[in-house]
């Protein structure tokens, strides 16, 4: 083994280099000899390859560093200052910094490339190692940092443990352990044990792996060459998001109407449902500020087109929805279909937009309308051509465009998108002509891109509105971004909170989930929670998958909706305190929602908070468990003062709230929707006092849309209060803005504690103040108040803990899974649907290789040789259950019964072990005792992390060698053949395998089936009746181990 042959004493071991992705080490778009027809070949040759180069050069080097050029070099990185004082790139030598691509991810690529002058020098100084072209960077911090960022990521808040790959993938119904979602940001955000943080960012746009498996350790993998980027250390995570912006650029600034509510399905299928739900909203007084149109308006999923059944005349609906008060954002994906005749595809091809295969002609793959061909954003002229066709669009009425399937995402291929060796004619500020890995992750980014200016090309005096689903870090100058296609369950309600943050952390402020779960059905109780903690997100949207049942805010009965307008009308209220943080976001580069550590990053207990969070100067704190209300829930504060407040609408189901001592903050009136507001209305500003008896805060105020604001015309107000003598005077400090300050009313809240406070009303402008009681009284007023804060939570009417839900795909996708967490595994099971484990993580590794919804794929089994034969979705019982440890039966006719016991073995807890057999509990004595025929078949659908780097490797029983690669589609394997008992999944970026055992005198046949993303492993037992003496039966197990 080439990994007891080498011993390194740098940084980055040989033994985990030797599990890199092979296909990437020599497949870049400058080596074209490196390509191979055959994945089988290739893999082998690279491997053989590599192996040969590593024993030749490393036989006489046993614990010393190589540093020959041709082969391995490493060392520090050299560095320079760029930018502003303390922030630096670094380079592996002065020829890699000559050879590094352009920057996609700065705003302008000469200040990555223009050193300045300082006598500053960096704290902490990455090294690096460069093995056939892979370059590892390693960071090393000091013990006790803390890591954040790595853009959208699922699981904790906290990275530390865990890896990312940058590699934007359609990640349906991803899960905690998922590696690699929507949008790449090869960015982390370590906070130091003093509460100092520096932030480092791989500027590659190629895949990246980031790896923070070891504790105050940030690594990066990917091709070479590419300089890092360090930020800090400064004195807060907020100054280095400040200087991150300076180099990324701020986040677009938003149309104030978007801080609104926003409703959306797949799809509604009229204009007059469409109508109808806006008409309902209004009916309800739920606010509400934009209805979203899905694929389904279009003719026939073709772009640019409208159905003329279902949505005749789009600008006659949009004026309707304009008259109500609502804006209308339409849907455009990149995929337009190959048709001779349908206007755009016409277009692009006589100007020869799409992007290219290898022989240079236009590469077709399906997605919805069918064949499809993909524009290349990487061109100028292209981004010009979409541009153009965005402009025309905008002419029907849209207020607002979503950017959808721009990974770019494909249908039928196992990796989900476009070969890696499909070519892009890009421009040389970009990087030139290149192929897709080098341009895949900026895709999703140049569209949302061109789709921006074709709104400013459409109506220079209107802010455009932009929703990606894909991006890079750098994609909040031009789109607001979510979470993509989440679960309605309540573990991805906890986990969209750590989302939020950690893209806020990357660069992306403006980001939320889909309220209520896009795939599932969400229960009263989870959409009312979901909706209190994402009414304080930056961006608010509720969205829902078809054949779902309805999600708009009433859908689930008064007591949800009654906690769901309670919930936007709190939006509503704060949105000045919104806009304004979205005016310092845009202008300054401050972040919008933080984690609760940012209120002290010196205090280590905050570090891993992730069911509170702060939205500027206010602490949200928020239920994600399903039994534990506000009334329940332990809220620990940061130090300092912090004051508890509502709008008199606290409830169990809602999220506390906490204003920070010196803070002052706006607030307005509870309106239906952003347009209804005037800037004459009652102003609030709620005051919060620090420990030196003074607040401060800001209000911007402009026209709402429009960029008169960049010419001076705004208004931003500095409030100040301060305690004298008993009184407090709160008034204006300093004003910017040559907008005139309208005639209004001022009222003053100073809040006490225990949701107490005392209030004067005054003008807008002039010296208000408000006389303090004795202390005594203050005491009465706190303790009174706190009472009343009690009484209406325990008279609230809470949402019920209901788990059915009537519908289609009611009850099933609701209930709570069983959870078996045992050993090195975690593993959910729902006895409810075919008995199925619809989660398998491996707890060392993170890597969840089995996530599927809830009524369909993840671990099935059948009793016949059919697809989905009985067994895949009857009703199991539990007939016995111990922790980690669950027996299921499942009736599946003719007096059989299916018998699953899952588990973990105590003594052996790096396995999960599964016994399954048919048994014959009362078939009839008139078939002689035997039951029909039937066939065990065991059925996983495992997820794949990285489909173009993995396997399936065994030796069969004749011992001949198998490696079965995707672009097989399905191969089945029978009696010599088979497997010796056992058969591995390899990940060969993540150098992992996950290994399936089993006895072959149970097997009959085994059968690989590669899918979009997935591929199953199936055991089949031989086809045969059985009764009670003779059951059929496979015991099998899963294990992971590293691969070399």
């Amino acid at each position: 083994m080439i990994e007891e042959a080498l011993v390194w004493s740098s940084s980055y071991s040989l033994t985990k280099l030797a599990s890199l992705q092979f296909s990437s080490l020599l497949s870049f778009h400058h080596h074209p000899n490196a390509q191979f027809s055959s994945p089988i070949t290739a893999f082998t040759l690279r491997r053989e390859g590599f192996y040969k180069k590593l024993v030749s050069k490393m036989a006489n080097y046993e614990g010393q560093t190589v540093t020959s050029d041709n082969e391995v070099r490493s060392g520090n990185m050299i560095f320079e200052s760029i930018l502003e004082e303390g922030v630096f790139r670094f380079d592996c030598s002065p020829n890699d910094r000559d050879a590094a691509y352009p920057s996609i991810s700065f705003v302008n690529t000469r200040d990555r490339d223009t050193a300045i002058s300082t006598q500053t020098v960096p704290l902490y100084t990455p090294t690096f190692e460069c093995l056939l072209e892979q370059q590892v960077v390693k960071l090393e911090l000091p013990v006790g940092s803390s890591l954040y960022g790595t853009g959208e990521a699922s699981g904790e808040l906290e990275r530390t443990g865990k890896r990312v790959f940058t590699w934007n993938t359609d990640a349906w119904g991803y899960g905690p352990g998922t590696t690699s979602l929507y949008q790449s940001h090869p960015w982390v955000l370590a906070v130091l044990p003093n509460g100092e943080a520096l932030g480092i960012l791989a500027d590659t746009t190629r895949r990246c792996e980031i790896d923070l498996g070891k504790e105050s350790t940030i690594q990066f993998v990917a091709p070479s060459s590419y300089p890092v980027i360090t930020f800090g250390p400064f004195a807060s995570p907020t100054e280095v998001l400040i200087s991150l912006s300076k180099a990324i650029g701020t986040v677009f600034m938003p149309p104030k109407w978007s801080l609104g509510y926003h409703q959306c399905r797949w799809s509604y299928l009229s204009d007059q449902r469409v109508l109808e739900v806006a008409k309902t909203f209004r009916k309800k007084s739920i606010p509400c500020d934009v209805i979203w149109m899905d694929i389904d308006y279009m003719d026939g999923f073709r772009c640019f087109t409208f159905d003329q059944e279902r949505f005749r005349n789009p600008t006659s609906l949009v004026n309707d929805l304009h008259y109500s008060g609502f804006k209308a954002i339409w849907m455009l994906d990149p995929g337009i279909k190959h048709e001779e005749g349908y206007f755009v595809y016409d277009s692009g091809s006589k100007n020869d937009v799409w992007v290219q295969k290898a022989d240079g002609t236009p590469y077709v793959g399906e997605v919805w309308p069918g064949p499809c061909v993909f524009p290349d954003y990487t061109q100028s002229k292209v981004r010009a051509w979409w541009a153009n066709l965005v402009k025309d669009f905008i002419s029907n009425g849209v207020d607002g465009i979503w950017n959808d399937m721009n990974e770019p995402a494909i249908f039928k291929v196992v990796t989900k998108t476009m070969p890696e060796n499909n070519v892009h004619r890009g421009d040389s500020e970009l990087g030139g002509s290149q192929n897709h890995s080098f341009y895949h992750n900026v895709y999703g980014l140049l569209m949302a891109r061109s789709t921006y200016e074709g709104m400013k090309l459409a109506d220079e005096k209107k802010r455009p509105f932009v929703l990606t689903r894909a991006g890079f870090i750098g994609s909040q100058r031009y789109a607001a971004t979510w979470t993509g296609d989440n679960l309605s369950t309540w573990e991805h309600l906890h986990m969209s909170i750590s989302m939020v943050l950690q893209l806020g952390l990357s660069g992306q402020p403006l980001s939320g989930p889909d309220i209520g779960g896009f795939a599932g059905n969400a229960t009263p109780r989870l959409f009312g929670r979901w909706m209190g903690v994402s009414s304080l997100f930056p961006f608010c949207r509720g969205h829902s998958e078809a054949g779902t049942t309805d999600h708009e805010p009433w859908s689930f009965g008064e007591e949800c909706e009654e906690v769901c307008r309670l919930a936007l009308k709190r939006r509503y209220r704060l949105i000045p305190l919104i806009y304004t943080l979205f005016y310092f976001a845009h202008t300054r580069g401050t972040p919008v929602t933080t984690p609760t550590f940012f209120a002290d990053p010196k205090d280590p207990s905050l570090r891993k908070l992730e069911n509170s969070f702060l939205l500027g100067p206010v602490l949200v704190y928020a239920s994600t468990l399903q039994r534990q209300g506000l009334d329940k829930l332990e809220i620990g504060l940061p130090k300092g003062i912090w004051l508890n407040f509502d709008f008199n609408d606290a409830h169990p189901d809602l999220p506390a709230l906490y204003l920070k001592g010196g803070s002052i903050i706006p607030v307005g009136l509870p309106i239906q929707h952003v347009g209804e507001a005037n800037p004459s209305d009652d102003l609030t500003l709620l005051v919060a006092l620090d420990e030196h008896g003074k607040a401060e805060g800001d209000l911007f105020e402009d026209d709402g849309d429009g960029y008169e604001f960049i010419k001076g015309s705004y208004l931003l107000t500095h409030y100040v209060a301060e305690l004298k003598s008993s009184v407090v005077t709160v008034s204006i400090c300093k004003t910017e803005g040559s907008w005139k300050r309208p005639k209004r009313r001022l009222h003053i809240q100073l809040l006490l504690g225990g949701g107490a406070m005392l209030d004067t009303w005054g003008t807008d402008g002039e010296v208000l103040q408000v006389i303090l009681p004795s202390e005594d009284e203050v005491l009465k007023l706190v303790s009174t108040s706190e009472k009343q804060y009690k009484d209406r939570l325990e008279n609230a009417t809470p949402i019920p803990d209901v788990e059915d839900v009537s519908g289609p795909k009611g009850a099933e996708l609701s209930r709570t899974p069983i959870e078996l967490k045992n050993g090195e595994w975690n593993l959910k099971v729902v006895p409810w649907i075919g008995g199925r484990i619809i989660s398998m993580t491996h707890i060392p590794s993170g890597t969840q290789w089995l996530h599927s919804r809830i009524e369909i794929h993840g671990y099935e089994e059948y009793s016949g040789t059919e697809y989905r034969s009985a067994g895949c979705s009857e009703e199991y019982k539990v007939v016995d259950r111990e922790p980690g440890h669950v027996v299921l039966e499942g009736d599946i006719g003719g007096g059989l019964i299916l018998r699953r016991q899952i588990y973990v073995p105590k003594n052996v807890p790096n396995l999960s072990q599964i016994d399954s057999s048919i048994i014959a509990r009362s078939v009839g004595a008139g078939s002689g005792g035997f039951s029909r025929l039937v066939c065990l078949r065991v059925h996983p659908t495992f997820n794949l992390l990285h489909p173009s780097e993995s396997c399936v490797s065994f030796t069969s029983m004749d011992g001949s060698k198998h490696e079965v690669f995707p672009d097989v589609g399905e191969q089945s394997f029978e009696g010599n053949l088979i497997p010796n008992g056992e058969w591995k999944l390899i990940d060969k970026c993540l150098g992992l395998a996950l290994v399936n055992k089993f006895s072959v005198s149970e097997v009959f046949k085994c059968l690989v089936h590669w899918e979009c993303g997935t591929v199953n492993l199936e055991l089949w037992s031989e086809s045969r009746p059985v009764s009670d003496q003779s059951p059929l039966r496979i015991s099998h197990q899963y294990e992971v181990i590293r691969i070399s």
